[in-house]
């Protein structure tokens, strides 16, 4: 019986993931679960899967959690998280945290080392891929991408590793504002950029896709999970969300991976990579491959990307890393204040190429380095909406 540990339970990834587990009959123990605040859930998820320890967010429900369970280990904070990883024992992780906050654990995974970890936490390559990527292959640690994309690509690499690769091709749905004008984006509210028209996702990804940036942040971790370089990473718009990623190789094949827009499918083959099993998911039929179109994303879509490119070609150049960090730091501080109702949608891209362009690029040496350009990016966005 394999034993899985999911952090971010009660996220959406984390959710379909237990829902994947529970439903394959798969033979499959849950030792271990962390949430953030949703106790309500996590008390429903425990009563199911009946975990030797869980971890969360604040002391009082951890004080909560332990009255109502007394035989789970309960941890709280984000050192108790570190802590239950350490403590707990699991074969796979599934790492479903939102934000850099799934970093540290991250590194506390690999440090255990024999652990498969099914990564759905982008932020954590996206700031630290080198010292991440690493790590994991100093401790022979696997690290198996949960999105769709990027499992795509993972998909369409089996059995062509002696090949060139021409490019990598990132699929986008173009989200709920594709092909709109800056015009168009200026008046648009929080329900509309949380109405994503193919997939069902939590806030924080969902205001990512609107803008892009989730698709920005998926071309900075195609290089350190494929180790290719950006002028070889394209991304297309492909409303249909049925074609996933494509790899063309030198000779000019192209391989495809296509599948419904369910997570349950990336989810199910990092568990189970190299085997594939029947997760649930909704199956194509040969209706939903009749129209498979792609375009260009438009003008306002590119410059989130160009972010990334910028990034990327920074990091080439010079080894500095540092532009990432900054990149998702102020990303995600900037997804709050629009959340909060404090910035309007546009102002996230704007914001972002002023902090990006008055940072002065470094070269990271551990987490802590890390972390501090992160606070500072998020100080200087604060700053630069006028929020500060």
């Amino acid at each position: 019986m394999k034993r899985v540990a999911v952090l971010g339970s009660t996220g959406s990834i984390g959710v379909q993931a237990l829902d994947v587990l529970e439903g394959g009959g798969w033979g499959y123990y849950v030792p271990l679960l962390t949430c953030g605040r949703n106790i309500g859930l996590l008390r429903g998820q425990i009563k199911r899967f009946r975990p030797e320890a869980v971890a969360v967010l604040r002391k009082e429900d951890a004080e909560a959690v332990r009255r109502e369970h007394p035989d789970v280990d309960v941890y709280h904070g984000e050192d108790g998280i570190l802590e239950a990883i350490e403590k707990t024992d699991f074969e796979i992780a599934v790492n479903a945290l939102v934000g850099i906050s799934g970093l540290r654990p991250t590194m506390k995974l690999i440090s255990k080392g024999r652990v498969r970890i099914a990564l759905a936490n982008k932020e954590t390559l996206v700031t630290g891929g080198r010292i991440v990527m690493d790590s994991a292959a100093k401790a022979g640690v696997p690290i198996l991408p949960v999105d769709s994309e990027h499992s795509a690509v993972l998909q369409a690499l089996r059995g062509n590793g002696k090949n060139k690769i021409k490019r990598i091709i990132l699929t986008a749905s173009g989200g709920p504002f594709r092909g709109c004008t800056r015009e168009q984006l200026e008046t648009v509210s929080v329900k509309d950029a949380l109405s994503h028209p193919n997939w069902a996702m939590g806030n924080k990804i969902s205001i990512d896709s609107a803008t892009m940036l989730n698709k920005a942040f998926e071309v900075i971790e195609a290089k350190w999970l494929y180790s290719v370089a950006p002028e070889k990473i394209d991304v297309l718009v492909h409303p249909q969300s049925i074609v996933h990623s494509i790899v063309e190789y030198d000779d000019g094949a192209m391989m495809a991976q296509l599948g419904s827009p369910d997570m349950k499918l990336p989810i199910s083959y990092a568990l189970t990579y190299p085997e594939r099993r029947d997760a649930g998911a909704r199956k194509l039929s040969a209706a939903d491959m009749c129209s498979l179109t792609f375009e260009e994303p438009s003008a306002e879509a590119r410059r989130a990307l160009n972010l990334a490119y910028g990034v990327l070609r920074e990091l080439a150049a010079t080894s500095k890393d540092s532009p990432a960090i900054v990149l998702n730091g102020a990303n995600e501080a900037l997804v709050e204040m629009f959340l909060g109702g404090r910035i309007r949608f546009v102002d996230i891209v704007d914001i972002l190429e002023k902090v990006i362009n008055s940072h002065i690029p470094v070269r990271t040496m551990e987490i802590e380095d890390i972390i501090e350009i992160d606070l500072q990016a998020r100080t200087d966005a604060l700053r630069l909406a006028g929020l500060a």
